[in-house]
């Protein structure tokens, strides 16, 4: 099958209820496009898992702030449909702001306590704007399992978060995030570094590695985030926005290290690029 390009709800559903119809289960990426090696894995875990896969491409403006990169954000459709057909993705929904948002809009979607810590402080009302636009995306297609990467951990685990209070009848799924060889996370936004910052771009990953080594050993969460900033700022970081070892379900900052499954989370910013990272510990 080629891949099929809709841009309306109405027919994004007659689509899905063909599939429906003819007994196929449905897999949903839903991405901003410019994509990359992290979202086509995620696209091929979705192949694997339901008969039929809809990718979403869609520049939410309801997640960037006053002062952030929405006007310059890569917008590269006709690139994005080629690497989806070549994938054997199914269809791609990519609707305009109005069909998103129509004329009179008024309903957000608002995750407290997970969406309010961390990029939620740093970005306010930034998984406002995630988890109402998802919750429309996954209503809109009504798919069987839908993939978020590990990347935007947090992310992740607000629209969990989201689907189980909403009562949403879909299967949320983790892809694992996809690297460069240097350890430097795929992102549609490390285009913006230059080629000095993108040498010292790995200095994240190796750092936040090293928290959860150390942390893993029995070591303090305070200090070793605080060990971690000095690092980062040193490397040509900042600011800092955090690093930070939490319990990987709830969020909540950890103190030592007691066989709770917990992650290391990351942001700083690197000349203009704002950078994310996390590891397991």
């Amino acid at each position: 099958m080629s891949l099929e390009i809709v841009r309306t709800v109405a027919d994004l559903r007659a689509h899905i209820g063909g599939w429906r119809g003819d007994g196929h289960s449905v897999g949903l990426v839903p991405t901003m496009g410019a994509l990359h090696e992290g979202h086509l894995s995620l696209v091929r875990q979705s192949l694997d898992r339901a008969a039929r896969t809809c990718v979403t491409l869609f520049v939410n403006p309801k997640q960037f702030g006053p002062n952030e990169d929405l006007a310059v954000y890569p917008r590269e459709e006709a690139a994005d449909a080629a690497k989806l057909e070549t994938e054997g993705a199914h269809l791609l929904f990519a609707p305009g702001i109005e069909e998103m948002y129509p004329d009179g809009a008024a309903t957000k979607v608002s995750v407290p306590g997970l969406g309010g810590i961390l990029e939620g402080q740093s970005r306010p009302g930034f998984f406002d704007g995630v988890a109402t636009v998802v919750a429309k995306l996954l209503i809109q297609a009504q798919p069987d399992i839908a993939l978020f990467g590990e990347k935007d951990y947090q992310q992740l685990q607000v629209i969990k978060r989201m689907v189980a209070d909403l009562n949403i009848p879909v299967h949320i799924e983790g892809g694992a995030i996809v690297r460069e060889a240097d350890g430097l996370a795929l992102s549609s936004r490390n285009v913006y570094l230059s080629p000095e910052e993108r040498a010292v771009a790995p200095t994240l990953n190796a750092t936040i590695k090293a928290v959860a080594e150390r942390f893993a050993a029995g070591e303090d969460a305070a200090a070793l985030s605080a060990w971690a900033v000095d690092q980062l700022l040193e490397a040509g970081f900042g600011p800092v926005d955090y690093v930070t070892v939490r319990d990987a379900a709830s969020l909540e900052p950890l103190t030592r290290h007691d066989g709770t499954p917990s992650r290391v989370l990351a942001a700083a910013k690197l000349g203009r690029t704002r950078l994310i990272d996390n590891v397991a510990v």
